[in-house]
This record gives C-alpha cells, sequence and structure tokens, in this order.
C-alpha cells in the first residue's frame, strides 16, 4: 500500500529537495572553481534560515537530525584512517601540544570576556569557544584537500582528539557551575566522562580485531546497517555519559581494520558527503544575519588574534616531530575552523541567559572562521608547495602515521 501524502509530507519533500539540489549546485561551483565546499555550504544556511532570504520551516528538524549523523560519519571516516596503537603513540607523544594549544587559544577568549566585564562564567564559556577547533570540518578539510595521509596530519589529528577529550571535562564542569551542582556531583560526571572515553578507548586497541571481524560481512546493505548503527550507539552512549559523541565515533573508526576498514570506507564515504553536506548547511541556518553587525568588529578582532594562535599551535607541534616548514604551515592552518563545538558551548550560555551578547558574538566568531578556515588551508597548498620546491624536506622523527602510509 503506498501511503497518502500529506501536506505537511508534500512541503518537506520540496523543501528538502530544494536544498539538496542548491547543496549540489554549490559544490559544483566549489569544483569548478577549485574551492573548498564547507563555505558555501555555510552561506546556503545563512540564506534559508531565520532572517535570511527565505526561511526553511518544515525541513528543519529533519535536517538537525541529518547533521548530527554528519557529524558522526565524518569522524567515523577520519578514525578509519589510523590505528588504535597509532592513536595512543600520537596522544603520548603529542601531550605538549596540546598544552600549548589550550594555553594559546582558550587565554584570548577568556581575557576578553573580562575585558568586556562579563561573568566569570561567561568569560569561561568564551575561552572554551575560542580553544575549540571543529572536528568536523576539519575532518572534510583533509579529505577535500588530499592531505589525511600527510606527515603532519598525526599531529594535528592528536591535538584534535586532545581538544576533544578536554571538552569530556570542561562541559560536565562548565553545566555543574551553570546550574549550580555541588562539588560532588560535578566531579561525578566529570569522572564518568573519563572512564567512558578511556574504556572506549582501551576496548578499540584491545579487541579491535575481533570488534572488525564481527562486523564485517560481504554484504554492503548488512555492512552499512551494521556501521552505522554501532556508530550511532556508541556516539549516543559517549553523549548520554558527557563525553563527546564525535570521540565516541571517531573510536569505533579506529577499532576497525583489515577487511572491515576498507569495506566501511567504500560504503559509507558517500553517506557522509550528503550528511556532512547537511551538517554545514544546519549550522548556517541557525545564524540570524541581523545579530551579527552589532558584534561585528569584536569578533573579526578575535578571529584574527585566535587564526593566529591556532597556526602557532600547529607550526610548534610539528615542529616538535620534525616535520618541515610547508607541512608545520599546512598543519597550522588546518587548525583554524572552529564550529560544531563552539555553537555548542554558546548554546549552554544563552540556555542559561549569561550574557545577552555571547551569542551572536559566537555565531559571528565561528561563522568568520567556518568560512575562513578552510580558505586559509586551501591557500597555504601553494605557499608549501613553493617552499618544498627550495629543499629537501627536513627528515622527521619517528611519529604515527595514516593507514596505509610510509613515512621517509
Amino acid at each position: 500500500m503506498i501511503l497518502a501524502a500529506t501536506p505537511g509530507t508534500a512541503t518537506l519533500l520540496v523543501e528538502l529537495g530544494v536544498i539538496l539540489v542548491g547543496l549540489a549546485l554549490l559544490g559544483r561551483v566549489a569544483a569548478r572553481f577549485g574551492l573548498p565546499s564547507i563555505p558555501l555550504y555555510l552561506v546556503a544556511g545563512l540564506v534559508v534560515g531565520e532572517g535570511g532570504v527565505v526561511e526553511l520551516v518544515t525541513a528543519r528538524t529533519f535536517i538537525e537530525s541529518g547533521a548530527q549523523i554528519g557529524v558522526i560519519l565524518l569522524l567515523l571516516l577520519l578514525g578509519l584512517e589510523y590505528t588504535g596503537e597509532e592513536l595512543t603513540d600520537a596522544l603520548r607523544d603529542h601531550a605538549p601540544a596540546g598544552g600549548v594549544d589550550l594555553a594559546l587559544n582558550f587565554t584570548p577568549g577568556l581575557l576578553l570576556g573580562l575585558v568586556l566585564g562579563w561573568d566569570v562564567r561567561a568569560a569561561l564559556l568564551l575561552g572554551g569557544i575560542t580553544y575549540i577547533s571543529s572536528s568536523g570540518i576539519i575532518a572534510k578539510l583533509l579529505a577535500d584537500l588530499g592531505n589525511t595521509g600527510n606527515r603532519e596530519t598525526p599531529v594535528v589529528l592528536a591535538i584534535l582528539v586532545a581538544e576533544d577529550l578536554f571538552m569530556a571535562l570542561y562541559l560536565p564542569l562548565m553545566a555543574g557551575l551553570l546550574i549550580g551542582g555541588d562539588a560532588l556531583d560535578i566531579g561525578l560526571e566529570v569522572t564518568a566522562a573519563i572512564v567512558a572515553v578511556v574504556t572506549a578507548l582501551g576496548l578499540a586497541v584491545r579487541y579491535g580485531d575481533r570488534i572488525s571481524q564481527v562486523v564485517f560481512v560481504r554484504s554492503d546493505e548488512n555492512l552499512i546497517l551494521s556501521l552505522l548503527g554501532l556508530a550511532l550507539l556508541v556516539a549516543g552512549i559517549a553523549e548520554h555519559l558527557q563525553a563527546s559523541a564525535a570521540v565516541g565515533a571517531f573510536l569505533v573508526g579506529i577499532a576497525l581494520n583489515g577487511p572491515a576498514e576498507h569495506a566501511a570506507r567504500t560504503v559509507l564515504s558517500p553517506l557522509r558527503d550528503l550528511f556532512a553536506a547537511m551538517f554545514f548547511a544546519f549550522f548556517g541556518l541557525q545564524i540570524n544575519p541581523t545579530d551579527l553587525p552589532p558584534v561585528l568588529a569584536i569578533a573579526v578582532a578575535l578571529a584574527l588574534v585566535t587564526a593566529a594562535t591556532k597556526l602557532a599551535t600547529g607550526w610548534w607541534s610539528a615542529r616538535q616531530v620534525g616535520i618541515d616548514p610547508p607541512g608545520r604551515l599546512r598543519a597550522g592552518a588546518t587548525l583554524i575552523a572552529r564550529g560544531e563545538f563552539s555553537i555548542v558551548i554558546a548554546g549552554i550560555a544563552v540556555a542559561e541567559g549569561i550574557e545577552d551578547d555571547i551569542g551572536p558574538l559566537a555565531a559571528a566568531y565561528v561563522l568568520i572562521l567556518a568560512v575562513g578556515g578552510p580558505l586559509i588551508a586551501r591557500a597555504v597548498e601553494p605557499l608549501t608547495r613553493r617552499f618544498s620546491q627550495l629543499g629537501r624536506p627536513a627528515r622527521p622523527r619517528r611519529t604515527p602515521t595514516a593507514r596505509g602510509t610510509t613515512v621517509s
């Protein structure tokens, strides 16, 4: 029996069709001119959001759900590039880089909040907004630029994982401060988040082969259902335990190896591209363009400062493991983009009614760097090639690499 379409269903289908066709056309434009597609997807969201040229209503909830799946698929596919041993080695070898990242990028937001006379809690939230890079945007950017197997990518990856692990502590801590929870409750939430992440990482490293054997089947249909179901399940559990859903999906990816890894990359890549496009469009859709002008000057200044501090973070971190100057520049430029986590943090502040300006400021700031970060990363590619031609690249010390690549 064919179900009769209701007026609401018809509107949903039309809106979804329009946004998907629009994203497809923008993707073609990006490919035609050699641009990353991310900024165009974000602008598309602005156009169809509240205060835009035309507002999507019926399809908004569906796109929001698709956006959440998009982030999970982005991190799942990125996790497929690395083994559990490589991840633990990266975290161990690049621990100082995580500390430098926190010091250089949390401080500007914290200081600006205090200078503006904000509540200390709001200043701490702004520090989190400026600190955390966008795992979703960077994962897509690495794939778009073909840099997944580069020697500096494990350094970028280690910094992103360290940031997400820090969020596992930061988010429940800030939630406790905002709602006035006592020290015991906050401590229990933080402990649960740490235990969840460490346990998942340990399982991925120790039992990755067995997990891969259980998941792998030769039927594409069953493989997609198994992989997507497992990723969503682990991501949901991680989110429930106040850890990061992105970290959960990433850990599922690193647990897979052998035939399961290769098959997963093949069957999931088209789904990743579809839902990732929804994620970036939905991000722009949440921003009302009329709220941006009053805070734009401060947002631009903050974006310039923290773009420079992220560039310095990547350069210093890559240099510590012997990466040559082109790789250092790529690492720093790749880390500039902010996105989903920053909006989550801003949403906490808005929900609690702390500082009216933090929401628009965060939106303007993230939009600038969500668009500017990929453009800067793309722009440095010719520079890195030019640097490489000036002399033989330095030989790096031993560092984790993506699966199937060789460090020479």
